[in-house]
């Protein structure tokens, strides 16, 4: 989907042009400003770099078409043996047969301890992992996984909004399963282009009906895009969680500063943009090969051109699959997960980390 507008034009929650006056006050608002604004604005937390996830084999159970575009997959041990146990907002990193590594979030019943279930929404223009698990992973296919981690903890705090766009319903709906288990003042609001494009859509049904008034489904094709600021307004003193399109969640951040909510906690799908960047170069120390990072494109983006098999999977900061070797340089740390130690060892995740204006780095790739 194309999220550009015209400049005169600010994008509405999804990024699509829009002119209203309330969007162009939002617009004016940088992300540095929101978050200095907010009362809490709180990003995925991750788990301490000293946790290590075990990697292990399951295979797939089953297979479900959940919506348009939109399979599950139920992943269990071969042998039928119990699962590590998980909570809501945790996710695992699946390890295709191709040898592509993608992180989907647990969606299921952490109650459940013999079967794991994802849900995977097909990206036409992506890196490939989609398409491959909605056409060539089947009933019966192994995979292997590694975690689960937590990187969008569920709080559990009195007052609770879920914010769900699309497939961002994912890690949302254990919160608010959880949320209602606990007894728990909550409610989710689901979004997305069209009743047929939002999955789930049975389980959420059973939900509203459990807990009538808490939940609500807004397609847009028939309640309109939704402003950010009347999504909040939903539940005013709440502490929000938010996951979906990043132009979703970059609205709900904007909004959030006006807004009564106690708290902001959101996940992203895609790598938030890049702020402050500069341009430098990354040299690779086999061949030699120097190569020009532009200031609104990451080292990883450059490198995986050059060298399309270098791993990667989050492209957040968070999971350590691109990890390089930095061997000579200066490097701007910017991720969440090495420790002091491994920086000053030369480890770089060059999915978020940079060097300063105009310097370069020596890679050993």
């Amino acid at each position: 989907m194309d999220f550009s507008a015209p400049a005169t034009r600010p994008p509405d929650l999804y990024g699509r042009p829009r002119g209203d006056s309330f969007m162009r006050k939002l617009a004016a608002f940088s992300d540095n400003a929101v978050t200095r604004l907010a009362r809490r604005s709180t990003p995925a937390r991750r788990p301490p770099a000293t946790e290590m996830p075990v990697t292990r084999e399951l295979m797939v159970a089953a297979k479900h078409q959940e919506a348009e575009d939109v399979v599950s997959l139920r992943l269990a041990a071969p042998d039928g043996s119990i699962l590590p146990p998980w909570q809501a907002g945790a996710h695992i990193e699946l390890h295709l047969p191709s040898g592509r590594k993608r992180q989907y979030s647990l969606c299921g019943d952490p109650a459940d301890r013999y079967r794991y279930r994802i849900a995977v929404r097909r990206i036409a223009d992506g890196g490939g992992g989609s398409a491959e698990v909605h056409d060539t992973v089947g009933d019966g296919t192994r995979v292997v996984i590694t975690g689960p981690r937590n990187a969008f903890p569920f709080a559990a705090e009195a007052s609770i909004l879920l914010i769900a766009g699309g497939i961002g319903i994912t890690p949302l709906l254990p919160m608010a399963r959880e949320a209602a288990r606990r007894g728990l003042d909550w409610r989710l609001v689901h979004t997305g282009r069209s009743r047929g494009s939002m999955p789930f859509a049975a389980e959420l049904a059973e939900l509203a009906a459990a807990a009538p008034g808490r939940v609500s489904i807004r397609p847009d094709d028939e309640s309109g895009v939704p402003e950010a600021a009347d999504l909040l307004s939903l539940s005013p003193a709440a502490a929000v969680y938010c996951c979906g399109p990043a132009p979703m969640i970059d609205g709900v951040r904007r909004a959030f500063a006006g807004s009564r909510a106690s708290a902001l906690h959101f996940e992203r799908f895609a790598p938030a943009p890049i702020t402050d960047g500069r341009s430098f170069e990354v040299q690779l120390g086999g061949t030699g090969r120097v190569l020009p990072v532009p200031y609104d494109r990451s080292a990883l983006d450059v490198l995986h051109e050059a060298l399309p098999d270098l791993p990667f999977s989050c492209r957040q900061g968070f999971c350590g699959t691109c990890r390089v070797r930095v061997t000579q340089g200066r490097v701007d740390h910017r991720d969440r997960r090495l420790t002091a130690t491994e920086r000053a060892a030369g480890a770089m995740l060059p999915c978020v980390s940079r060097a300063p204006e105009g310097e370069r780095l020596v890679l050993e790739v």
